[in-house]
């Protein structure tokens, strides 16, 4: 039994002729073919089914460089669920984030540049108490960084 396939149509040496919706219904075995059909999912098995290679599509990659949180490590200040309203009172959800910076502090007690990334009211917060009390109250240790 042979099979061949022109234009959606499967024809088998045998006078039966079936209509196939879509070519991916139809799975592949090493000789042995499996059919399905959109009467009642009945199977008609032919032997050499010949259809189309699918076109290679290129393996989808993601990078894996990590993302930063809009998130303050020193306050813990995050994005704010708010409404955005309109002329017409019609409210659609909006994210408000966080003034987050990056900034380069000189830190005392390690005798260098610290590079952070915290908000205007945590820099606020270090000019006024200063960088290792708020670090401490925060739990960040600044050796790592």
């Amino acid at each position: 039994m042979a099979a061949a396939v022109a234009g959606g149509l499967v024809v088998c040496n045998s006078s039966h002729k079936l209509r196939l919706p879509s070519l991916k219904k139809a799975k592949m075995a090493s000789d042995l073919a499996f059919v399905t059909s959109q009467f009642g999912g009945i199977k008609i098995s032919c032997t050499h089914l010949q259809l189309p290679n699918p076109i290679p599509s290129a393996p989808l990659t993601l990078p894996l460089r990590p993302v930063a949180r809009r998130v303050c490590p020193f306050t813990g200040k995050k994005a704010n669920k708010a409404n955005k309203v309109s002329f017409s009172n019609h409210k659609t959800k909006k994210l408000q984030f966080v003034n987050l910076q990056y900034k380069k502090i000189w830190w005392e007690a390690g005798k260098r540049y610290v590079k952070l990334r915290l908000s205007t009211k945590a820099l606020k917060t270090i000019e006024k108490n200063g960088l290792d009390a708020v670090a401490k109250k925060a739990g960040i240790d600044l050796r790592k960084e």
